[in-house]
């Protein structure tokens, strides 16, 4: 990403099937590249340990990114749950999709339905079921 340029980062979204704000997120990945370059030495692990792995502490973190507000935090921390070995992230479109399935809607007794490893997958199929109508 730091190699790239704002064209390079254009055409690679186009590729990807992202033409829509290509642009526009073409900028926001070279912005957020430099802050994990300048406060993480573009380690990501590194804005793990200063979080403590603590969900709330890392969404605070992650909100310091330019274009990551709540939702992009919450996103972000659902899917790497597993990775980083973090306690139970279900965030409120999860525990939505929790309550349509009629399941727990309590992130512990979600989480106590599967594996760790399988927790971010597991989120992701709840948002999934929330966001079917």
């Amino acid at each position: 990403m730091r190699a790239s340029t704002h064209r390079q980062r254009v055409a690679a979204l186009g590729r990807a099937g992202y033409r829509r704000y290509d642009e526009s997120t073409a900028t926001s990945l070279g912005r957020m590249s430099e802050h994990l370059l300048a406060d993480y030495g573009g380690d990501l692990r590194r804005l793990r340990a200063a979080g403590h792995a603590e969900p709330a502490a890392l969404s605070r973190l992650l909100r310091a990114f330019p274009g990551i507000g709540p939702a992009g935090a919450q996103i972000f921390l659902r899917e790497v749950q597993g990775i980083w070995s973090l306690p139970p992230v279900f965030d409120a479109k999860a525990l939505e999709g929790a309550r349509r399935a009629r399941l727990p809607a309590e992130p512990e007794a979600l989480a106590g339905l599967v594996a760790p490893a399988d927790r971010a997958r597991f989120a992701a199929a709840l948002v999934r079921r929330a966001l079917r109508r």
